[in-house]
């Protein structure tokens, strides 16, 4: 069978992850890149060895090279970008946040199930190693009835603050440390310790301004970048979470599971390869914490110099088998889908000061 011909949409995370890891898949192509800027469209195709650019997206969705798209554009595009699509006939690999609301993302797995599209969230971390054991341990009630639990996750990626202002400053258009790692903090919930019944967030801004690029004058930041949030799950256990994108040297991330028969805790403290360093360690009947090998099934190729790269190509499969066997996908549309709602409903927690329930889905 022929390889998956896809176009990139978006050439930021695109460019670094997207387009080498689908190059170096066996099932997957890459059709092209898409910038607006048509002179910026060209130089990436060269600089990246791509037969075709476009800069408008009704050619990339008309070409008949084109048979799925990946995007990973800024989240305010994610929802039009998606929905022409859909509508096109054309399946998605979809960087979270997914939308801008859950709203939108209702619409998104409407318009799919109609056309009977698959649409699937790049939610890599299901495909690290390390995690998939996390999520074989809980499963085999390694550490008993759970706790407690907490999950940190601190980096310094916008901690200088001569950076300068764009998107992610504005939090209308989707930045801030809540959609770029509590997106995938929420999934991390959701997937290995089940529902949220209610929740609480206070987050926060603590560089407030950045110079805009062209003027050097400061700009305000709407955005988050600090935050903390309990939740409480609806067997009963409570979870706290706390991010942010603006602490030097901070420890990464770490999430700990106590348990009534032992801990789990898996943690990565490399600031500049968020995959590869991650290691699990557990004890049992209050033991000390030991290492716990990964078996040799759930490895992946290590020969990426990024470590984003191997857990992305495995979501790449998973999209690529949805697609070519007309089985669900996971993660689904629905596991993003709930992460934008959890991010919706911080928000509103945030906005409105209180708890606010999580409805059943």
């Amino acid at each position: 069978m022929e390889p998956l011909s896809v176009a990139v949409l978006g050439t930021g995370f695109g460019r670094k992850v997207h387009v080498p890891g689908l190059q170096a898949h066996p099932h997957t192509q890459v059709a092209g890149i898409f910038h607006r800027d048509p002179n910026q469209a060209l130089s990436l195709a060269q600089e990246l060895g791509l037969l075709r650019s476009w800069h408008r997206l009704e050619d990339v969705l008309g070409d008949p090279t084109v048979e799925a798209v990946s995007i990973s554009t800024p989240p305010h595009l994610h929802f039009e970008m998606a929905q022409q699509a859909i509508q096109a006939g054309k399946p998605v690999l979809l960087e979270k946040p997914i939308t801008l609301s859950v709203v939108e993302a209702e619409q998104l797995r409407h318009l799919a199930d109609q056309r009977g599209v698959v649409v699937m969230p790049d939610f890599e971390f299901r495909c690290v190693p390390s995690w998939q054991y996390l999520d074989q341990l809980l499963q085999e009630q390694w550490v008993g009835q759970i706790r407690s639990v907490n999950l940190t996750w601190q980096v310094q990626s916008r901690a200088q603050p001569d950076r300068p202002w764009n998107w992610y400053a504005q939090r209308d258009l989707g930045g801030g440390v809540l959609g770029a790692i509590g997106s995938h903090a929420f999934d991390m919930v959701a997937w290995l310790l089940g529902p949220v019944e209610r929740l609480v967030a206070d987050l926060n801004t603590r560089i407030t301004a950045l110079p805009d690029p062209d003027t050097h004058q400061p700009r305000p930041v709407t955005s988050d970048d600090t935050d903390h949030l309990l939740l409480k799950l609806r067997n009963g256990v409570s979870v706290q979470i706390s991010l942010s994108s603006v602490t030097f040297s901070g420890r990464g991330c770490w999430l700990e599971i106590y348990g009534e028969r032992g801990t789990l805790v898996l943690g990565n403290g490399n600031l500049k390869d968020y995959i590869h360093g991650f290691q699990l360690r557990g004890a049992q009947g209050g033991g000390e914490l030991q290492p716990l090998p990964i078996p040799a099934e759930l490895q992946l190729p290590d020969q990426f110099r990024d470590g984003r790269q191997a857990p992305f190509m495995g979501i790449v499969g998973r999209w690529v088998e949805s697609i070519r066997q007309g089985t669900p996908p996971h993660p689904s549309l629905e596991d993003g889908i709930y992460s934008q709602l959890l991010m919706d409903l911080s928000w509103r927690s945030y906005d409105q000061g209180c708890w606010v329930q999580v409805p059943e889905r």
